[in-house]
């Protein structure tokens, strides 16, 4: 019965959310209107849901994921997504981004990412989600910030990057203003903020051990939002008002789960489920269906 209660309370308070609210302009103009990551990016209790492209867009497209194309075309048919991406070092220490730590599933090569150089991977190309080979290749981390700025926002994932490499970069591109950074500790985010302060971070924030790790790094609020888990339910309402109190936006994350069911229709009804239940950000493998689901949710109401 509590279970039912909690669900029927938070499906209505989104529903009014939504339907009493305009999503608001700035979520579609906020990267070429000037408004720094930490306004954009802030809780205002409006009703507003973001997506994050997890890899891109990759899942049912003919793009492969962290592939530059499939970011630019999310950008055009999702208004103010923002994207997860996965540096990963070459062995002449060229970042580029690639998700898995061998080539195998994602290329046309095979073996460890780290035993090639960047011009051997000149040849190399991508596959799209079926394993077909297309005609995409490994972008660089460089190139893809470039291209990202003013248009969208990458959040940069863990991998095998040393985070002074990350520091680095981000200045020699200009874009501390313009990158996320995914963290899993109060330290790892106190060592970029110190270097950059401007820029924002999603933090890893499922529990209240993590939340405590997280404000002991003395960071400001105003510079994360907090991934919080596969959904959002009575495990963690207590929790994601805590974050909403801060201004903080709540995260989760549908690509292991929802994304891969069969069919369309199936996923629709699981996004629908999740924009009903709270959360101020969804990660997604197909953020195209996810914002088609979203589109005709407030088209009802």
């Amino acid at each position: 019965m509590k279970s039912r209660i909690f669900y029927f309370f938070m499906a209505s308070a989104v529903v009014l959310a939504i339907s009493s609210c305009k999503q608001p302009q700035k979520r579609q103009t906020a990267f070429a209107n000037g408004e720094t990551l930490s306004e954009f990016f802030k809780y205002e209790g409006d009703g507003s849901i973001l997506i994050s492209g997890h890899r891109g867009a990759w899942l049912h497209t003919e793009y492969p994921d962290n592939s530059l194309e499939g970011l630019q075309y999310a950008t055009k048919v999702v208004p103010g997504i923002f994207f997860e991406v996965d540096p990963r070092l070459t062995r002449d220490s060229v970042i580029v981004l690639m998700h898995d730590a061998t080539l195998d599933r994602t290329t046309n090569a095979t073996g460890k990412l780290i035993d090639y150089s960047w011009e051997e991977l000149d040849s190399v190309r991508l596959r799209d989600y079926t394993g077909d080979v297309t005609s995409f290749r490994i972008p660089t981390l460089e190139e893809a910030i470039r291209w990202s700025i003013g248009k969208t926002v990458l959040n940069l994932d863990r991998k095998d990057v040393p985070r002074e490499m990350i520091v680095e970069l981000i200045r020699q591109c200009g874009a501390e203003k313009n990158i996320m950074l995914t963290v899993h500790t109060g330290e790892q985010m106190r060592y970029y903020y110190e270097r950059m302060p401007d820029v924002m971070f999603s933090a890893r924030i499922r529990n209240e051990e993590e939340y405590e790790d997280m404000a002991a790094a003395g960071v400001p609020w105003k510079n994360m939002i907090a991934y919080v888990g596969p959904t959002v339910d009575e495990r963690n309402a207590e929790l994601v008002e805590k974050l909403h109190a801060h201004g903080v936006r709540c995260m989760i994350s549908v690509a292991p789960t929802h994304d891969r069911l069969e069919s369309a229709e199936e996923r629709a009804v699981k996004y629908r489920e999740e924009i009903l239940c709270g959360a101020d950000i969804i990660e997604t493998d197909i953020p195209q269906e996810l914002w088609g689901v979203l589109q005709q949710v407030k088209s009802e109401k």
